[in-house]
């Protein structure tokens, strides 16, 4: 079969990994989104990168878009044919925001869209493959499926199971200018933790589930941590004070990822705009405040007409 000549349109969210306990399990998808356009084509392929990244990420069959349709289309047994991208970036890179989420996810649902009907990858086989490149699975399930996901693996494949968020959540996501690699944040947190925090940690997202689901009035409880946050504090001091000083004030603010963005769950657009108006008064570098909603589609694709933008 071939795909030449074929186009596609494919929007994925942000999203914001761990959600404070649930370390390398919760996600949550963001109604902030990148944006590509692709056409398969005869001959190299191209990405033409506008806003986020531009001028910064590679442009040919490096770029993670063209590495994660590469490996979408192996897996359907199909040659791979050149990609023809423009891509429209706005969720920040080494933000905290699954940047590198949304680009693999981006590159297989768009391979998938090109593909069908000829070939129907299905979303317990993206997830897979998403997990593989992206090395764990809570972005990437977010990415996905949109909404809150639990994620977690059997026998080494991941496994999610998205959940619709209570309407009475209110993100606030604040985002500062500088950035942090999510290796280094990583290589951060011990092997090892006390029993206590462990336990502590478990009681936390149990609850964050019901907190998200059913009662935002818990989100405060449920979003505390002992797991993470405070080992990574060293590499982003004005994150940890800044989650600290909205947190002693009464907000539910997490380390958004590995940050250093910051995510605030609210259950009231009033403490939304108080926890904003902290960072803004308190941030001793520049932070952008973004007031979101709760995507809850996910990755979508839309093929389009021979010859369309």
């Amino acid at each position: 079969m071939t795909v030449i000549g074929r186009s596609v349109r494919v929007r994925v969210p942000a999203s914001s990994a761990n959600l404070g306990p649930g370390f390398d399990t919760f996600g949550l998808a963001l109604a902030v989104y990148d944006e590509i356009v692709v056409t398969a084509v005869d001959g190299p392929s191209h990405v033409q990168v506008s806003g986020v990244g531009a001028g910064e990420v590679a442009e040919d069959a490096t770029n993670l878009v063209v590495r994660a349709a590469a490996r979408a289309f192996e897996a359907a047994g199909v040659a791979m044919p050149g990609l023809s991208i423009r891509a429209q970036n706005v969720i920040p890179h080494g933000g905290g925001l699954g940047s590198s989420a949304a680009a693999i996810v981006s590159g297989l649902v768009a391979a998938k869209g090109l593909l069908e009907p000829d070939v129907v990858l299905t979303s317990d086989g993206l997830l897979a493959i998403a997990t593989d490149m992206e090395g764990h699975p809570d972005n990437v399930a977010s990415a996905l499926l949109g909404g809150l996901t639990i994620a977690w693996t059997v026998g080494g494949e991941p496994r999610a199971k998205q959940l619709i968020v209570h309407r009475g959540v209110y993100p606030l996501v604040c985002v500062p200018d500088f950035s942090v690699s999510t290796e280094h944040a990583r290589s951060l947190q011990p092997e090892s933790v006390p029993y206590e925090d462990a336990v502590f940690n478990l009681s936390r997202s149990a609850l964050l589930v019901a907190a998200l689901v059913q009662s935002p009035e818990l989100l405060f409880e449920a979003t505390a941590d002992r797991l993470h946050q405070d080992y990574r504090a060293a590499a982003m001091p004005e994150t940890h004070d800044l989650v600290t000083r909205l947190r002693a004030a009464g907000h539910a603010a997490v380390v958004s990822g590995a940050g250093p963005s910051i995510l605030v769950l609210a259950s009231d657009p009033a403490a939304r705009a108080a926890a904003a108006a902290l960072v803004a008064d308190s941030a001793t570098s520049r932070w952008d405040s973004m007031l979101l909603a709760v995507d809850v589609r996910g990755a979508t694709v839309n093929a389009l007409p021979l010859g369309a933008d």
